[in-house]
């Protein structure tokens, strides 16, 4: 199974930023994803070249420490943005939505902490899960909040002990509708007035490989 089930990357700080080969156009749909120790869909942390016109549906998860993670940090540079990602079960999940600006492991010391990453644009929608320790965990960097996360329709059903916080969010904001249980403040905006920032996705147009 290894660390995460399924990962999209494209390069490592300075040497992604420099090659420039982003992962792009990517179609993943109907799979069952495992994985104890890491995430079943990750997104990064190697993400220099960038990563972008991402479409994944009908996914179901379980079993899984992180149910979707997206992994980035300081000194990455690159961006993450215009993902969609639908119609996805999760059972037996500690972590069920991840967003993280700290992964801090570099390949050496010469990368550049003022290449920032971008994380805009990521859309969930269709979501249910059960036996759920944490719903979300969005944590940001302060010199690059990540924007418009869109979440929409979705529930999960929380089951820690100790009871702990369902949401964790710092230097991010974005929009939802229907989410339960209710996300923090940073989320909370609206959606009815940000469709051109949360389902621009929804009919894609571009050509996308198929996972």
């Amino acid at each position: 199974m290894g660390y995460d089930a399924i990962v999209l990357k494209s390069g490592w700080d300075e040497y992604g930023i420099a090659y420039g080969r982003p992962t792009t156009d990517v179609h993943i749909r109907d799979v069952h994803l495992e994985s104890s120790s890491g995430a079943g869909l990750a997104f990064g942390s190697e993400m220099s070249g960038g990563i972008s016109n991402i479409l994944v549906e009908r996914l179901h998860l379980h079993d899984t420490f992180i149910g979707i993670g997206i992994k980035t940090s300081r000194g990455r540079g690159g961006y993450i943005e215009d993902i969609l990602i639908l119609h996805v079960e999760m059972e037996n999940v500690h972590l069920a939505l991840e967003a993280t600006g700290l992964c801090e492991s570099h390949p050496d010391d010469k990368f550049d902490p003022r290449a920032l990453p971008v994380v805009n644009a990521i859309t969930i929608k269709n979501m249910i899960g059960t036996n759920i320790t944490t719903a979300g965990n969005f944590v940001g960097i302060y010199e690059s909040p990540f924007t418009s996360i869109c979440l929409s329709n979705i529930s999960f059903t929380i089951t820690s002990d100790p009871p702990s916080p369902s949401w964790v969010c710092s230097n991010v904001s974005g929009f939802s509708d229907a989410v339960f249980p209710e996300p923090c403040p940073d989320l909370r905006s609206s959606i009815s007035n940000s469709s051109s920032d949360c389902f621009f996705l929804l009919y894609p147009n571009s050509r996308v490989a198929i996972f």
